[in-house]
């Protein structure tokens, strides 16, 4: 077997924010991740969803963005999007 090649291998202390809440069109389940490790953003994970995306203010701002990233109908990203731009 050959030697393991890392390109990092780091810990890293976060601030974790677990939130759950009912929107009118679904329920969202989310872990938010604050480090500084990404320049500032968070990392979101959708728990109901098994979906992850690296967001700071500027990804919000990206039309498609939040709907690719979770794999989520425009109305429902609307939703979580709304919710994001008060904590990030």
């Amino acid at each position: 077997m050959s030697e393991r090649f890392f390109l990092y291998d780091e810990k890293d202390t976060t601030v974790t924010r677990f939130v759950s809440f009912a929107g009118e069109h679904s329920r969202y389940d989310l872990a938010l991740l604050q480090t500084d490790r990404y320049y500032g953003k968070s990392v979101v994970l959708n728990l109901q969803g098994n979906t992850y995306a690296i967001i700071g203010r500027d990804d919000l701002e990206e039309p498609g963005y939040i709907e690719y990233a979770f794999n989520m109908g425009e109305e429902e990203a609307a939703e979580l999007k709304e919710f994001l731009y008060e904590v990030i």
